[in-house]
């Protein structure tokens, strides 16, 4: 596909998205929402054989990305709203968290709206510590999509993600990370290289055990505790099978680092 809205890079085992309308603060458009959702499926599904290992989602220029371009699509009479959820974000939104890689939202500046729970349905939300969360539908007339109300109540907290979709206020870095809203904010002039160390890692770790992290994770929300200590003792017997976790064995027993192949 010729992207035109977004870029994709690969380096070393990373695959990285970057939202590229930065004279729009990166506000999504149909075509930006068909770009992501096509880039992180073909990562999903050829990524691991052209050696990618990581995905991370981050934006050009100044936001990360400021929510639905309003000027996209017809005036606000005229937006089928629920149609573009269903056909345009659900998939987009899907695609990144059933993403087999550990995947990144690098956040490099403002997220709001949709944008805002863009980030937060990675793995991972890293953040530049000049960065903001805005839950700000309520400003106009909208509930939090994108699977804001799924996610946020997750990891937040029903009063404070109640609180945030209800005020939209803008939730600073810091903010963000003391509710755990995101794993961590770093210092802007260090975030560049921050986020790309954080990727190398897990580049270089153990891939197929990733993908059963996430899938045991994820599961826990809907299993009761006997559920879930069964779907682990079904998922560890399978990394217990992987080429990675002998060679994790031995680097350990050795005591040198482990060599991944992410298999």
């Amino acid at each position: 596909m010729d992207y035109q809205a977004i870029t994709l890079d690969v380096n070393d085992g990373v695959a990285v998205i970057t939202l590229n309308r930065p004279e729009k603060m990166n506000a999504l458009n149909a075509q930006m929402r068909a770009e992501i959702t096509h880039a992180v499926r073909d990562m999903s599904l050829h990524g691991q054989a052209a050696g990618v290992r990581v995905l991370v989602i981050t934006g050009a220029g100044a936001a990360f990305c400021s929510g639905q371009d309003l000027g996209d699509g017809g005036n606000a009479a005229t937006l089928d709203l629920e149609r573009t959820l269903r056909d345009e974000y659900t998939p987009m939104i899907r695609a990144i968290m059933e993403c087999p890689l550990p995947t990144i939202a690098a956040v490099n500046g403002a997220a709001a709206g949709a944008g805002a729970n863009l980030a937060l349905s990675a793995d991972v939300a890293i953040a530049s510590s000049d960065a903001v969360f805005i839950q700000a539908f309520a400003r106009i007339g909208l509930i939090p999509d994108a699977g804001g109300t799924y996610l946020l109540p997750r990891q937040i907290g029903m009063a404070k993600a109640m609180g945030a979709a209800l005020f939209a206020d803008t939730i600073s870095a810091k903010q963000a990370d003391d509710w755990g809203m995101i794993y961590e904010h770093v210092p802007t002039d260090k975030f560049a290289d921050h986020w790309r160390a954080r990727a190398a890692h897990l580049a270089a770790g153990p891939t197929a055990t990733y993908a059963r992290i996430k899938e045991a994770m994820r599961a826990s929300w809907n299993n009761n505790l006997d559920s879930q200590l069964a779907h682990e003792a079904k998922l560890q017997g399978a990394c217990g099978k992987t080429r990675d976790f002998q060679e994790g064995v031995v680097a350990f027993l050795e005591k040198r680092p482990a060599k991944y192949e992410g298999r």
